[in-house]
């Protein structure tokens, strides 16, 4: 199996220059490619892309200073960018060419196969890599002994702050999914997602959504400050820092709430549905749009995917249309406004919340296109301690959300168990 393991490197002043005269270097080559591509009728692939270097070393200096992988992956960049346009054009979509690649836009090169190597000096642990030097890196994780690192990027981001993604592959595989019609009730969870209430489930665990105001507010702020300096000068440069180390610190909130959740989701059951929404289309709706941008719902789908993928988990994604609307007990359509947050049934007069309703659709949908039948719509104990949340019907803080297995969880358990 694949993994990224993404570590943060601080590298001196004298190799960051170099990291970023390579960059910009890999960033001239990526859009004299891009010329070259517009000067010919035919289609050029990898291999065609790839076969201009050697000419090009020649009379392009700077390209012997750059180890030949990086090079490779930047022709390999140029063709995936051309082979994803190409898709599209031939899904009927409207496409238009790839653009010239501006300092700011290109902030990653990548070393395949070679040319790197984790090295442990005077106690600690740097990165060398060809052409370039050696930099301290945090591993605030180790990295497996059994894997083999397949390649490493190394990106800048907007904050300054330097990364290091290792590509790892693992000798083994994913675990082997259980035989469907042996899955217990239990063990099968519909998910609907919300803006209030982040996931209501089938189990009727009810999570909440993470709290961002303070840091929109304070963004506001520095992005008023920063609309009031000379652009380009070194106050303003500073200050667009400011404004990307908050987006940076609300982007790594979110992705470490929707890691924790999707991995717990991943990892208690056996069977789970969600929603395929279209989340696009749904930003384009005229109301409360910047919540739903905030939600990333499309993101918590694809990271409960691939969690589930590889800790063995059935997965099924369902259409959404009238999951909110249709009883869950007798499937009559009961329309409601978006205030009302009860679902009563006129004809069968089954009762419950919205969204655990919507949620028990779900899983019926998923059962359903999985051939495996319909699930019982019966009451379900919260899967929550009552002394944690305040009743069943509470819903938990997005704070509280943690990994399964995670030694705060445990320590939680313990506490809840001895009071």
């Amino acid at each position: 199996m694949n993994y990224n393991y993404r570590y943060r490197i601080d590298p001196t002043e004298a190799v960051e220059t170099e990291l970023e005269r390579h960059l910009d270097t890999c960033r001239q080559l990526y859009n004299h490619f891009l010329y070259e591509i517009r000067n010919t009728d035919e289609y050029l692939s990898y291999t065609a892309i790839q076969n201009m270097l050697p000419d090009m070393k020649d009379w392009w200096a700077e390209l012997n200073d750059v180890y030949s992988k990086v090079l490779q992956m930047v022709a390999r960049r140029v063709s995936d960018n051309l082979n994803r346009l190409k898709d599209q054009k031939d899904d009927g979509r409207r496409v238009g060419m790839l653009k010239w690649k501006p300092p700011r836009e290109y902030r990653s090169l990548t070393y395949n196969q070679s040319g790197f190597e984790l090295k442990n000096t005077s106690d600690q642990t740097v990165l060398s890599l060809s052409k370039i030097g050696e930099m301290p890196i945090h591993l605030h994780r180790d990295v497996p002994d059994d894997v083999h690192v397949k390649q490493v990027t190394v990106k800048q981001e907007t904050t300054g702050e330097w990364y290091a993604i290792f590509g790892i592959e693992t000798e083994d595989d994913a675990p082997e999914k259980p035989v469907l019609d042996e899955v217990n009730r239990d063990d099968m969870v519909g998910i609907d997602v919300g803006i209030t209430k982040y996931v209501h489930d089938t189990d009727s665990t009810m999570v909440g959504s993470l709290d961002f105001d303070a840091e929109y507010e304070r963004l506001e702020r520095e992005q008023r400050a920063l609309s009031r300096k000379e652009e380009g000068s070194q106050n303003w440069h500073e200050q667009r820092r400011r404004v990307a180390r908050i987006h940076a610190r609300i982007v790594r909130k979110r992705r470490d709430f929707l890691h924790k959740l999707s991995m717990y989701y991943a990892r208690e059951y056996d069977l789970i549905a969600v929603e395929d929404l279209d989340v696009h289309g749904m930003i384009q709706l005229p109301s409360n749009s910047r919540n739903r941008a905030s939600a990333s719902w499309r993101t918590f789908i694809e990271f409960l995917e691939y969690k589930c993928e590889r800790e063995g988990t059935h997965f099924v994604k369902v259409e959404p249309e009238g999951t909110t609307q249709e009883c869950a007990e007798c499937g009559i359509k009961a329309e409601k406004e978006l205030w009302v947050r009860e679902h009563s049934c006129p004809t069968c007069g089954f009762e419950t919340d919205r969204d655990e309703n919507a949620a028990y659709n779900v899983l019926q949908r998923g059962l359903s296109a999985l051939g495996v039948g319909h699930a019982e719509v019966t009451p379900a104990k919260t899967a929550l301690p009552t002394s944690a949340t305040g009743g069943s019907s509470a819903v938990v803080d997005a704070k509280c959300v943690v990994e399964t297995g995670s030694p705060i969880l445990e320590e939680r358990t313990t506490q809840t168990v001895s009071e």
